[in-house]
């Protein structure tokens, strides 16, 4: 099975967006793995953008292991098929939720 997101998408069009309570934020736009391939691997990692306290509210970008961004984030937005795949419940579009912020 091929993995659904491995393509990888511009900062504003991410599959998902998690956010911290630590003033993180991180655009979930590849990963190299399937989900179930990941679940296997605690070394999984996604190509994110993110913004933190650090970067002065730009986005930079880089790949991170996907076990910090669900253990230390929360789901805010994503694509349906990105909740069929990881779960998630009551979550906004990623393109509602930016249009939110924007607004």
């Amino acid at each position: 099975m091929p993995n659904p997101f491995g393509k990888t998408r511009p900062v504003d069009k991410p599959y998902a967006i998690y956010e911290s309570s630590r003033g993180w934020t991180w655009h979930v736009c590849k990963t190299y793995k399937t989900p179930a391939s990941e679940a296997k691997d605690q070394y999984a990692r996604w190509f994110v953008w993110a913004t933190s306290p650090y970067t002065g509210g730009s986005f930079e970008g880089g790949d991170t292991y996907r076990r910090d961004v669900v253990n230390l984030g929360r789901l805010v937005a994503a694509d349906p098929e990105w909740i069929a795949a990881y779960g998630g419940r009551d979550v906004p579009s990623v393109a509602d939720h930016l249009a939110t912020r924007e607004a």
